[in-house]
């Protein structure tokens, strides 16, 4: 017992002081942005919206002042069922109607029954424990170009912490209910939020999508026919890039996004001769015009293009790639999501040559990015309003990325040095949370910041600090941009206590080209990608004072849909925290299902003799511990 005593007060004491430590470091971060209102934020921190301005901007941008919204969010599930593995993933809407008004906040009105006739989807999926490896990439052990390691011994409970399964499925499902619902012109969603960072979200699945070389090997998309073609790896490859929009100038003619850009632009236009494909993509200096020569050759040798003469032509094969990816996205997701099922039927499994084939978390990873390009693109099309919203972020990129960029720029109107910058608390939403309880009188809530590109959390200064410069912040890779604009925002305070005031919001939405794109609101930088200097045009609003129609809509909005009068739901979106509520009673029932199911092998008299067997060492000493507790 001394042994035991002394580790208990060597651990607790360690604790004590680390904890004490971290509280200090904090408190002295929190007291360096107590000025930082008047030293920095001043220039970006917009409050007082205009009511009459939403309306109008409503009718511009919709087309009416009356508008149907959906709010989107998901759940999972997943525990060990013997020697299964149970994975669980949906998503659920929150519907509803808001009416902007002139002289007044917007009224919402809320859809009813979400329980029986909400618009929700929802898939299960059994598989064997000692399968999970096989389908889940989360284990995969990838070696080398052509080959994977075999399998590392892994113990069931590895497996069951860290199977994926059931995330993919909820993320697959979100995106799949956000486009079903985008692109049903009967419902007429206008509003769609979700409970996702957009640019973060898509940035993460083209980082599960990167391996090349694990597609060949783990990716049962391959093959599959749609409209009698089969799926290759340049199939899979054009689709991981393909957000299309020519008023954006998206993709931009930069970077990784070139090859894309050429390919689309022969695909639209061509054939067209180098020459004409240069002055098309704005590549004028001889370096530039390189590396799109380059990249002319390599999409002849992957056969996305033709060359006839001098002419560069699209190849038949690929013109219609992206209708053929839609189309499997569709059809694999009605399978998830609307198939009754049947005898022998897994949602997860697809036929191709003749035989079943699992699909892996990598194709889901591929159909999730699709569909979200799909998302992107049918917003484009029905001019949507694509909101994303995270209650709580680590986020940092406004104290190190764009504030970094803008002192170099010379863009901000006061001067702070980096060292002060580094003394602030670590993340973004603490630095503006503690600055609004310390300047309540200047930050009126509700109040944002100014939006600005989300290029910018993956741009730092240049090197040497010249002006007009930018790289990337990681192998010199910046993310597309005037696709997404970001901001932070802060909705609700307590009527009798101004000090007392909601979490600080991450908020990103989708550009729109005839509302968000103005001379006064482009930066442009320079970027030395390779052997050439690189244009990169971001989207910034840069200080307060510059008109942004669609941020105060969509504030007026915000503001309007939270709801004072429920308690953890102070200072958040309604619709989002309705969905959860929807996404959290389904998992309930749905975890009751599994144990019920447990329970019935367990007294079923036909397989009582199995059961021990069937179940791991650990389940059945869970059961008789259970057992003993209650005797006691």
């Amino acid at each position: 017992m001394s042994f035991l005593s002394d580790d208990v007060k060597r651990t607790s004491e360690l604790l004590r002081l680390g904890a004490e430590d971290r509280v200090l470091e904090y408190e002295r971060r929190l007291a360096s942005a107590k000025g930082l209102y008047e030293r920095l934020l001043s220039d970006f921190i917009i409050s007082g919206f205009s009511f009459e301005q939403a309306y109008e901007t409503a009718l511009k941008f919709f087309g009416s002042h009356k508008v149907r919204f959906a709010g989107i969010d998901g759940t999972m599930y997943s525990n060990p069922l013997y020697d299964l593995m149970i994975f669980f993933g949906g998503a659920y809407a929150a519907t509803g109607t808001v009416t902007f008004r002139r002289e007044g906040e917007p009224q919402v009105d809320y859809d009813s029954t979400f329980l029986k006739s909400g618009v929700n989807l929802s898939s299960v999926v059994p598989v064997y424990i000692n399968e999970v490896p096989e389908i889940d990439q989360t284990f995969f052990d990838f070696e080398g170009a052509s080959d994977l390691a075999p399998s590392k011994p892994l113990i069931d409970q590895t497996i069951v912490n860290n199977a994926t399964i059931a995330n993919w499925i909820m993320t697959f499902a979100e995106y799949y209910l956000a486009y079903r619902l985008a692109s049903d012109e009967d419902k007429n969603i206008r509003i769609i939020f979700m409970d996702r960072t957009l640019s973060g979200e898509r940035a993460s699945l083209l980082y599960d999508t990167s391996k090349y070389e694990l597609w060949k090997v783990k990716s049962n998309l391959l093959g599959i026919e749609v409209d009698g073609v089969p799926i290759d790896e340049k199939d899979l490859a054009y689709g991981r890039y393909c957000i299309k929009n020519p008023k954006l100038g998206v993709p931009p003619p930069r970077g990784d996004f070139l090859r894309y850009a050429i390919v689309f632009l022969i695909q639209e236009d061509g054939p067209l001769t180098l020459d004409e494909i240069c002055e098309k993509l704005g590549v004028k200096d001889e370096k530039r015009r390189k590396r799109v020569e380059r990249f002319l050759q390599t999409s002849v040798k992957d056969k996305y293009i033709l060359l006839r003469g001098d002419r560069y032509e699209a190849n038949p094969r690929y013109v219609d790639t992206w209708s053929r990816l839609k189309k499997l996205v569709r059809q694999l997701g009605d399978q998830f999501f609307f198939h009754r099922g049947g005898e022998g039927f897994n949602v997860m499994k697809v036929r191709k040559g003749g035989r079943e084939c699992w699909l892996t978390t990598l194709d889901i990873a591929f159909l999730s990015l699709f569909c979200l390009e799909m998302l992107v693109e049918e917003c484009w099309r029905r001019r949507i309003l694509l909101i994303g919203l995270t209650k709580d972020t680590a986020a940092r990129d406004f104290k190190r990325q764009l504030i970094p960029i803008l002192r170099n720029e010379g863009l901000l109107c006061s001067r702070i040095e980096p060292e002060e910058l580094e003394e602030l608390p670590n993340t973004d939403r603490m630095i503006l949370q503690s600055a609004s309880i310390q300047n309540p009188n200047k930050f009126k809530v509700p109040w944002c910041t100014v939006e600005y590109d989300t290029c910018f959390k993956t741009m730092v200064p240049d090197k040497k600090l010249r002006r007009g410069y930018v790289r990337g912040a990681r192998k010199n890779r910046i993310s597309i941009e005037k696709v997404f604009l970001k901001s932070y925002v802060q909705l609700s305070q307590a009527n009798r206590d101004p000090l007392l005031r909601s979490n600080v919001l991450l908020t990103e939405r989708l550009v729109h080209p005839d509302f968000d794109v103005k001379d006064e609101v482009i930066v442009r930088f320079w970027n030395e990608f390779g052997s050439a200097k690189e244009p990169v045009e971001a989207i910034l609003f840069k200080n307060r004072n510059v008109e942004n129609s669609l941020q105060n809509m969509t504030m007026v909005l915000l503001k309007s849909m939270t709801a004072p009068s429920i308690p953890e739901a102070f200072g958040h979106n309604k619709p989002l925290f309705i969905a959860d509520k929807v996404a959290k009673w389904h998992y309930s029932v749905f975890k009751r299902i599994v144990d019920s199911a447990r329970d019935y092998i367990l007294n079923n008299r036909r397989l009582r003799r199995f059961v021990f067997y069937m179940s791991t060492f650990r389940e059945r000493r869970a059961r008789i511990e259970a057992a003993r507790r209650e005797v006691l």
